[in-house]
């Protein structure tokens, strides 16, 4: 084992595009979007996810101005730790690591779901082991070899999707496969395309911003980018368009095939793959054996975001080793610069709450409660502090020529992502706010107390103050 600190700068461009490609394109857009449809209608629907599409390219041209300016494994822990209070970097950190490792276990219990559609004998905590196993050596390896898996399989989902426009809209216009065209009466029929009002649009707001959780990832692989100030900017223009696309023209062609009433897009779930609407649009136009071909592509999309969680995980304890926001060991890597330590920390964590799944079902609804918002406090965590690193570089006379990549609109951007952000975490269970349900809003938002106490054991330990914008370091 070396005592080398310092990962190796190996992922080329298209690495880091299909590696933030793969983290947002899963279940959001392969089963949720039935429900997001059913819930608010194909122009509801088409509404919610791009404004949360706008709020994330926001976001991501905050994270690649800053990335580009400091490439670091660490990302918005780091940069908060540094632009804002090292207590909201610490909490930040924590917060997000918690959240990737478990959904991890998620993924994992996901996949035996998956992989019972062919095989129901064999139990569920095998099939999730060995895919753990799975996981852990393609990250063990080499960072290569994750980017190359991760490529490959986010690969797949990619053409899964442009097949899926193309035979959607060719059947929306012009008929296919000997069915004739179905136009846009859908879009038109009952209360469509504006189903519910602004309160469905705003949960499907929620249900959007998970969709899109990962697109963050660009940030945690700039540490280990050959050449960040071109690969970054490059990435986020790809990765932007390619999403928003994809779930906005998906939800297109779902709701023009498919009515917002129908029943099955309503029970939109893992639990049950066959009536995924990209099963469903399949299986309209006539397609053999459908549901088996998006089986295979959402068990691919689970272990991708898997993958993605273990190395954003391990990446982000990593960081805090260097940081002295966690023990030093986890600073520690091996010849191939993979941070060991850190690896084995996360997947002993993550086989811990697969089996807690298992043998204590209420701890681990408790727990994937407590990581449901932390991807959003993340966003709020990354706009905040690129609102401070520009402004900082305002107030101290700096050369704003010198930033390699800028991101538009500044500070429009920041603060757009700020606002749209609130919303969103506040909107997560909107009916149990208004109800005064207790037990629900603690279940919904227990993200919140737990940041809050991860800052507060920081700052009453450490007596950190919140840093002036002319005593930031540029």
């Amino acid at each position: 084992m070396s005592k080398n600190t310092k990962v190796n700068r190996s992922l080329k461009t298209r690495h880091l595009s299909m590696i933030a490609l793969g983290g947002s394109i899963g279940t959001g857009l392969f089963v949720a979007s039935g429900s997001a449809i059913s819930t608010a209608g194909p122009g509801g629907a088409m509404v919610a996810y791009t404004a949360i599409g706008i709020m994330v390219y926001f976001l991501m041209t905050s994270l690649g101005e800053m990335a580009t300016y400091m490439p670091v494994s660490g990302s918005f822990s780091t940069y908060a730790n540094k632009f804002i209070d090292p207590a909201v970097g610490f909490a930040l950190g924590w917060n997000y690591w918690f959240n990737w490792a478990i959904t991890l276990a998620v993924d994992l219990s996901t996949t035996a779901i998956i992989v019972h559609y062919w095989l129901p004998s064999i139990p569920g905590w095998l099939i999730s082991l060995f895919f753990l196993i799975v996981i852990f050596f393609i990250n063990i390896i080499s960072v290569k070899t994750f980017a190359e898996s991760e490529y490959w399989m986010s690969m797949i989902k990619v053409v899964t999707v442009i097949a899926f426009l193309i035979v959607g809209g060719l059947m929306i216009f012009f008929g296919f496969n000997g069915k004739s065209s179905v136009g846009l009466t859908n879009f038109h029929y009952k209360k469509a395309p504006f189903v519910g009002g602004l309160p469905s649009m705003l949960s499907v707001f929620v249900v959007a911003g998970f969709s899109f959780q990962g697109t963050e990832l660009i940030g945690i692989t700039a540490g280990e980018s050959k050449t960040p100030e071109k690969s970054i900017p490059k990435a986020i223009k790809q990765v932007f368009w390619r999403i928003l696309i994809f779930y906005v023209l998906a939800i297109f062609v779902i709701g023009a095939l498919i009515p917002y009433t129908s029943p099955k897009l309503l029970g939109s779930s893992v639990k049950d793959i066959a009536i995924s609407p990209f099963t469903l649009v399949f299986d309209k136009i006539g397609l053999v054996g459908a549901a088996d071909i998006i089986n295979v592509v959402i068990l691919i999309a689970v272990l991708s975001a898997a993958n993605s969680g273990m190395y954003a995980a391990t990446r982000m304890l990593w960081s805090m080793g260097e940081t002295n926001f966690a023990p030093r060991i986890f600073s520690k890597t091996n010849n191939n610069g993979i941070p060991v330590f850190a690896l084995l920390v996360t997947g002993i964590f993550g086989l811990a709450v697969l089996m807690l799944s298992i043998v204590g079902s209420n701890v681990y609804q408790l727990l994937v409660a407590a990581s449901g918002l932390t991807g959003f406090i993340a966003w709020l965590g990354i706009a905040w502090s690129h609102y401070r690193f520009r402004k900082a570089f305002i107030v101290q006379k700096k050369d704003l020529g010198i930033l390699k990549y800028k991101a538009p609109l500044y500070p429009f951007g920041p603060l757009l992502a700020i606002f749209l952000g609130v919303i969103v975490i506040f909107g997560q269970d909107i009916n149990s706010v208004l109800s005064l349900n207790w037990f629900n809003l603690m279940i919904s938002y227990m993200s919140i107390p737990l940041f809050v106490i991860f800052f507060i054991y920081y700052k009453v330990k450490y007596k950190t103050k919140f840093i002036k914008l002319e005593d930031i370091e540029l």
